[in-house]
């Protein structure tokens, strides 16, 4: 599978997004999605301490075994996990890692992430502490998730000189939510760094399981969500409209879902969930997909 970089790090342009870990996978199952992933060449895994209720990062580390090197392995912290375990204060991302690496079973973290950003506490602080874990060699390269374009500069004034600095952000992205287009990929782009969009593929409504004057399968995330962002007449007529210009090109909507968000290169990869091998084997074949100039101006056309 292709490759694109975040700083020094080399990420298979379709990752794996592991917020199922823990929760709706058990270990088992979990094993099996990270062993079709290695064998289908995802070899970019997105976690984070709070998923599975800490879970998704003991199951991946168990999971990967003596294939740890195989992977560049990304995780965040900051998010709430209880009253003592969150935010972004100096003295936190050091307890932080060092839970994180052990659920890992790891020695290093590849990518590590600010999940949120941290109202509470100077940025200028959270990122002195991320760079004593890259000079320690805990963390190789360090990253933001949620962050809006007046913050990712605020970050960038913040570094102090020959220190490590934001390389990847990790906001939501897809066909059917495009807020980064309002200014963040560009920021991106000035930055040097990699963007990694989550909710690819809008909770699954973009891999062609939901359709309009359906109900949603048993069992599918949306059909037992609390919150059905989703599933709204709006975005259901135009996951048919998309569905209809994939397949009259031989496609399915997740390649478009997918090859729409490539077709930028700024995007890193794309970080997909899997909940069985048939998925991971499908993210992975929508990555040999690509779209024409053409093509992505008829995309533009139909949102609009």
């Amino acid at each position: 599978m292709e490759t694109r970089k975040i700083g020094s790090l080399d990420v298979s342009v379709v990752g794996l997004g592991c917020n199922n870990f823990g929760g709706r996978l058990d270990p088992e199952r979990t094993a099996a999605v990270v062993h079709a992933c290695l064998d289908a060449g995802v070899t970019f895994f997105d976690t984070a301490d709070v998923y599975g209720g800490t879970k998704s990062e003991e199951y991946i580390g168990r999971a990967l075994g003596n294939r740890r090197d195989e992977v560049v392995l990304a995780t965040k912290f900051g998010g709430r996990i209880d009253d003592d375990r969150r935010g972004a204060k100096a003295d936190y991302v050091q307890r932080a890692v060092e839970d994180s690496l052990r659920r890992l079973n790891t020695d290093r973290i590849d990518l590590y992430q600010l999940h949120v950003p941290d109202a509470e506490t100077p940025i200028e602080e959270t990122l002195a502490a991320l760079d004593d874990l890259v000079r320690a060699g805990k963390v190789r390269e360090i990253g933001c998730s949620n962050f809006s374009v007046e913050q990712l500069r605020a970050a960038d004034a913040g570094v102090r000189p020959g220190r490590a600095r934001f390389r990847s952000v990790q906001n939501e992205y897809s066909l059917l939510h495009r807020a980064p287009e309002e200014g963040v990929l560009a920021e991106c782009e000035r930055l040097g760094q990699g963007f990694l969009p989550y909710f690819p593929l809008a909770s699954g409504l973009l891999t062609g399981k939901y359709r309009q004057g359906q109900p949603a399968p048993e069992g599918t995330r949306l059909a037992n969500a609390t919150s059905n962002r989703f599933l709204n007449d709006e975005s259901l007529a135009r996951a048919e409209a998309l569905i209809r210009f994939a397949e009259g090109r031989g496609r399915t909507i997740l390649e478009l879902a997918v090859s729409w968000l490539l077709a930028r290169p700024v995007v890193a990869s794309v970080i997909a969930g899997a909940t069985s091998p048939a998925q991971v084997h499908a993210n992975a074949a929508a990555a040999r997909s690509q779209l024409t100039a053409a093509e992505m101006a008829e995309v533009d056309a139909i949102l609009a």
